[in-house]
């Protein structure tokens, strides 16, 4: 199997500020982050101490942490980083949900990982299979609904997916490509793709702005508030320090009704007791009407 080129600069962007990143075996992207991010603290995580000695490398202001990262616990503080980076993370490993869900766990709330994955429906990868041969003994191959749901299932809220391409092009190998095509391979476009790159984000971009504009003590006062209203305890005392909250820290609907929806399990009640409590609030129908729009976009 081909190795991946460095491509996941390409999903930086323009707008991003990073302050804390990680790369996991990810030393090309060094320089660059260096360049992109001069105030930002970056580490290196890497069980080569060779790599630190490259001329590339070795005077740039990176923190390095030399470990095996699928056997040994990362030495960092939870939700420490803007970002973690690095190629084909979860290809050899012996259990990638334990390890995709550890790397999440020192991302911030508001944070990413950009990644990538080796596409185990390549057109090459299932002409090989047809010849007895399987190409991840080793290394493990994912399909981008299922590495999708590595990602959702370790606590990333928003994915974004790049193909890196690499059609047929000889005679045969455009017969075995149009043969897969016929044998019911849906999504051909995906049969062309032999790497994706991966941008996962902890919160959806909407809660990601709301998460950066409160304090992790603000937003887990407020979610305490929340949960009082939903299960009705002290309701009207709950619901008055629901609108006091929403006031005194300029909250919009739009912002409580998605944190709303990302931190409460029985909304219907939630808005129930809300109303009953608080019927002439002026903001109150603005808010159920907000969250009835953000039930349906996430239909």
């Amino acid at each position: 199997m081909r190795d991946i080129e460095s491509m996941l600069q390409t999903f930086i962007d323009p707008e991003d500020d990073f302050k804390t990143i990680l790369c996991i075996e990810a030393a090309e992207y060094i320089p660059m982050l260096v360049e992109r991010f001069p105030r930002a603290r970056i580490f290196s995580v890497t069980s080569n101490r060779e790599i630190s000695e490259n001329p590339i490398v070795k005077n740039l202001p990176i923190e390095w942490k030399f470990l095996e990262y699928r056997e040994e616990p990362l030495p960092f503080q939870k939700e420490y980083f803007d970002l973690v980076i690095s190629d084909l993370t979860f290809e050899v490993v012996g259990n990638p949900q334990d390890i995709c869900g550890g790397i999440s766990s020192f991302i911030k709330k508001t944070g990413f990982l950009i990644t990538s994955f080796r596409n185990i429906r390549h057109w090459e990868i299932l002409r090989d299979l047809m010849h007895g041969k399987y190409p991840g003994i080793i290394s493990r191959l994912y399909s981008r609904n299922g590495f999708e749901r590595l990602l959702y299932a370790s606590f990333f809220k928003d994915v974004r997916m790049s193909p890196i391409r690499r059609p047929p092009k000889k005679q045969n190998e455009i017969e075995i490509f149009n043969r897969l095509v016929e044998c019911g391979f849906e999504n051909p476009d995906d049969l062309e793709a032999e790497f994706w790159l991966v941008r996962a984000a902890k919160s959806m971009p909407e809660l990601a702005l709301l998460k950066s504009m409160y304090t992790e003590d603000e937003r887990q006062e407020f979610a305490f508030i929340l949960h009082r209203i939903e299960y009705g305890i002290a309701a009207h005392d709950s619901v008055k320090k629901f609108w006091e909250f929403f006031r005194s820290h300029g909250m919009y609907v739009d912002y409580a009704a998605l944190f709303i929806h990302e931190s409460v399990i029985h909304r219907s009640r939630f808005y129930e007791t809300l109303f009953d409590e608080s019927p002439s609030e002026p903001e109150l129908r603005g808010l159920i009407q907000t969250a009835e729009d953000v039930e349906a976009s996430f239909e």
